[in-house]
């Protein structure tokens, strides 16, 4: 088939074939390639989250198979063509869509989701989306993952970063139930192959690297294993854990308040999930963020989930929301308590894909203990700031419970002593409004950490951030001034682990991006 259609052989990629688990058998030799002239190149451009950025590569890859993409990789390196991947697209920052991205390896056409009985786990795609995985693993196996709460997050970018979501307090991260990763990579000669690197076999260092060292590091992964630790995989049905049988959702909505009402509010919120960190705490099947909107009627929104299996789950809710609402002078809408099957839930309740991007920064932090009052008045300072309307929103999410029941060392996310993480999710349309935005950011978040250089340096307070909130201005001394790396936020001290992996594994360096292990200077 010629060139000239967009399609190449494998036979004419470097690098020998390699024995693919579980790859489907059409098109196995051959990839499809998009480019600039072709009716689908644009599409594929803008399948990015942060409309800040897009990337013109020369040629987009679209695999079908882990062989497709080992023939794709190793075109790549040979012609040292800066290589990126997307899974769902939902990078926060130009890891993909970079000015030096000259090859895009899109695994959208890659969302199978299937029982693998020589690995005795299930096989999940890494092009999948989360809402499709979701609905199989429920539907056809009665169990499921804790991973997170917007449907249309691909699985590559969610798990190699550690992954969580609303059962996350119950069950833990994404990556505590990785047990393998299928991952094409290229070695010292610059041949591409793929290699099955599993929890207890030879190449475990590489499965270790991905359960939290963040997508795009270390080879494209192109597919996930999964089965729960204490699971030996002799049964699906056991091999992950059992969804709650219904879930009860609310949500409460306040309008603007007083500075007085704000930090009672947020107080009061920070310190009940400080108090209920611990595993298996009463409140391990509560999962309610609340978040804080620049413009629009309701300033404050809380959603509460709760898994209803327990007999207590509605006192458990009002004992929740009475707490959180304690002393706080100003008129809350509660919205009908409703209880649904867990697959109800996520189809309803749970965050669709949205349709158009925004214009995006986010900056995040974990906290190990609650802000100050003087932290919080800061929050409410800049929200209230009439000079940013747009989208833009702050918002804490609940962690803890069954993520803090493991080592900081035992996977490669360290955060294992958090109680919530804060996101400032600022977003805008127009890139007239780039300047005023990324301005606000930077200088909220500057505050909110002045005593720490403007950063959420790891200590008592703060627990660094979390991978998959990247931001590159903790490696800019302008935004940073603590003098402590930006690897030191996202990976603690299981970063010279990492280091030792990306060397071993990525020995050429073909997998780079902006906040790539042992990155490179742009």
């Amino acid at each position: 088939m010629a060139l000239s259609r967009r399609r190449f052989l494998a036979a004419s990629a470097v690098g020998g074939a390699a024995a693919v688990v579980g790859a489907p058998e059409a098109a196995a030799d051959e990839v499809r390639v998009v480019g600039a002239g072709d009716s689908e190149y644009l599409p594929l451009t803008l399948r990015g989250y942060n409309r800040r950025f897009a990337a013109r590569p020369e040629q987009i890859y679209v695999p079908t198979s882990a062989e497709q993409v080992r023939v794709a990789v190793g075109r790549a390196a040979a012609a040292g063509s800066r290589l990126a991947v997307r899974s769902g697209g939902h990078c926060f920052e130009d890891f993909v869509d970079s000015a030096h991205t000259r090859s895009i390896i899109d695994l959208g056409q890659m969302n199978q989701v299937r029982w693998d009985a020589a690995h005795r786990a299930f096989s999940v795609d890494a092009g999948a989306e989360l809402g499709a995985v979701y609905e199989a693993l429920n539907r056809r196996w009665g169990v499921t993952i804790p991973a997170g709460i917007c449907l249309g997050v691909g699985m590559g970018g969610h798990v190699s970063g550690g992954g969580y979501g609303p059962l996350s307090r119950r069950l833990g991260l994404v990556a505590d139930y990785l047990y393998g990763v299928e991952v094409v990579t290229v070695d010292a000669e610059g041949a591409a192959k793929v290699v099955v690197a599993t929890k207890d076999g030879p190449d475990a260092d590489l499965w270790w690297a991905h359960t939290g060292g963040g997508g795009g590091n270390f080879g494209v992964v192109t597919r996930f294993l999964l089965r729960a630790p204490q699971s030996d995989g002799a049964d699906p049905a056991t091999a992950l854990p059992k969804p709650p049988g219904t879930m009860l959702h609310s949500r409460v909505v306040l309008p603007m308040m007083s500075e007085a009402a704000f930090v009672r509010l947020l107080g009061n919120y920070l310190a009940f999930f400080e108090r209920h960190s611990a595993p298996g705490n009463r409140f391990a099947g509560l999962y309610a963020p609340l978040s804080f909107r620049t413009v629009g009627t309701g300033f404050a929104q809380l959603l509460v989930l709760l898994d209803a299996d327990s007999a207590d789950a509605r006192a458990q809710f009002d004992e929740f929301l009475g707490a959180v609402l304690d002393g706080v002078d100003a008129v809350p809408v509660v919205q009908p308590v409703v209880q649904l099957s867990y697959a109800d839930t996520v189809a309803q309740v749970y965050y669709p894909k949205g349709p158009l991007p925004p214009r995006v920064k986010v900056k995040a932090a974990y906290l190990r203990r609650a802000y100050s009052e003087d932290q919080l008045r800061v929050f409410y300072r800049y929200l209230t700031d009439l000079a940013v309307l747009g989208e833009t929103e702050v918002e804490f999410l609940p962690f803890g419970g069954a993520v803090n029941a493991v080592e900081p060392d035992a996977t490669a996310i360290p955060a294992r002593n958090s109680f919530a993480q804060m996101l400032v999710h600022t977003a805008w349309r127009l890139p007239e409004g780039d300047e005023q935005h990324l301005r606000w950011a930077r200088a909220l978040f500057g505050e909110v950490y002045a005593a720490t250089g403007g950063v959420p340096v790891p200590n008592v307070d703060n627990g660094g951030s979390y991978v998959n909130y990247p931001d590159p201005d903790l490696a800019d001394p302008r935004w940073n001034t603590s003098g402590v790396p930006w690897h030191r936020f996202y990976y603690g001290d299981n970063y010279p682990k990492l280091l030792r992996i990306k060397q071993n594994w990525d020995p050429r360096g073909v997998f780079q991006h902006a906040f790539s292990i042992g990155r490179s200077d742009w």
